[in-house]
């Protein structure tokens, strides 16, 4: 078991980790839309590569979220093979948003150094796939 401040400072050396290591300038939130963000995401059991849709206005979530459906096959059969489409993904602090990602196959915690190297390979496969895929459909998507 780790204390808050060690699993703190375990969270912040990964991050700081794959920053160094991995220095790519990466799309994320630079979407053009907003709500519409491309995220990694890593804690004591799992590691994701994700998009997230998290727009106040239900209307244009909803409108957002039926693009990204549409263009599932595309995804998965070209790009991302385990994609998961979520609408109704709850983040930690209890907010409701829709989530599309992928999870690291294998066993893997934040907390295990050993493990690292296995985000950090997924990360950079899966956001890399999923960046090829948002800038090839980004106007379809946007319109």
């Amino acid at each position: 078991m780790f204390s808050k401040e060690e699993s703190l400072n375990l969270r912040k050396t990964f991050w700081i980790s794959f920053g160094k290591s991995f220095p790519k300038k990466w799309i994320l939130y630079n979407t053009k839309i907003k709500g519409f963000a491309f995220k990694f995401d890593a804690n004591v059991k799992e590691a994701l590569v994700c998009l997230d849709i998290d727009i106040k206005n239900e209307t244009l979530k909803l409108h957002y979220y039926n693009k990204m459906l549409s263009l599932k096959n595309i995804l998965t059969n070209q790009y991302i093979k385990d994609i998961i489409y979520d609408d109704d993904f709850t983040l930690d602090n209890g907010k409701s948003i829709i989530r599309i990602f992928t999870k690291l196959p294998e066993k893997f915690s934040i907390h295990n150094k050993n493990s690292w190297h296995l985000a950090y390979a997924f990360f950079i496969e899966n956001m890399n796939l999923f960046e090829d895929f948002y800038l090839e459909y980004e106007e379809f998507i946007k319109n």
